[in-house]
């Protein structure tokens, strides 16, 4: 079993990166169900996770239930379940993570799985990079947004991810050591930088 860990400045592509190589070396893609799992773990609304995500502090008081479970989501979850603030949140955020690396072969993007499965020998973690005005232009190709809405997506986003690493107390996400490969999507195709993340699992399996 084998779990590739997939950490990008937003707009250097690695949505369209992890999708590709989850496709084509038949893995999980785990993007946007992490909310779920966490949502389902601590019993709130995925809006209540997404919040957490997006801002450095704030108090959470309200706690929603409902969400309707998929198939991947249901082997995940446990019933150790309680209540939500950051805390609770990096904490959930650890143990779902790395029971998605337990469960499958599986491409995880972002939310600092570098970091939590950091200790993990079957485990492979690279990071995209890129000159912010190819990242913007990436993303007004990709998303069908004007210059100034790609700007403001780019922007924001790299905030988000700024905030999110420092609840994990880290401000080196970006540092070469962390990574088995460092990717300059302004310098490869996101086809050769496929190419090259397939070729460092299948060496190394």
């Amino acid at each position: 079993m084998s779990v590739l860990t997939v950490s990008r400045q937003f707009g250097a592509g690695g949505k369209t990166l992890s999708k590709l190589v989850a496709e084509k070396m038949n893995y999980t893609f785990v993007d946007e169900e992490i909310i779920q799992l966490v949502a389902e773990k601590a019993r709130v609304s995925t809006n209540w996770v997404e919040s957490i995500e997006k801002e450095a502090g704030g108090k959470l008081h309200k706690f929603l239930s409902g969400l309707v479970p998929k198939s991947f989501v249901e082997r995940i979850l446990d019933d150790d379940r309680g209540y939500i603030d950051e805390e609770i949140y990096v904490d959930a955020l650890q143990s779902v993570i790395t029971k998605i690396a337990e469960t499958d072969n599986s491409v995880i993007l972002g939310r600092g799985g570098q970091y939590i499965l950091r200790d993990r020998e079957d485990t492979f973690h690279i990071i995209l990079m890129a000159d912010k005005d190819d990242r913007v232009r990436f993303m007004e190709k990709h998303y069908n947004l004007s210059p100034s809405q790609a700007l403001q997506t780019v922007n924001g986003n790299d905030k988000r991810r700024m905030n999110l690493y420092r609840k994990f107390g880290r401000e080196d996400y970006n540092s070469p050591h962390l990574y088995h490969l460092v990717l300059n999507t302004s310098k490869l195709s996101i086809e050769k930088a496929v190419e090259l993340v397939c070729d460092l699992i299948n060496r190394n399996q």
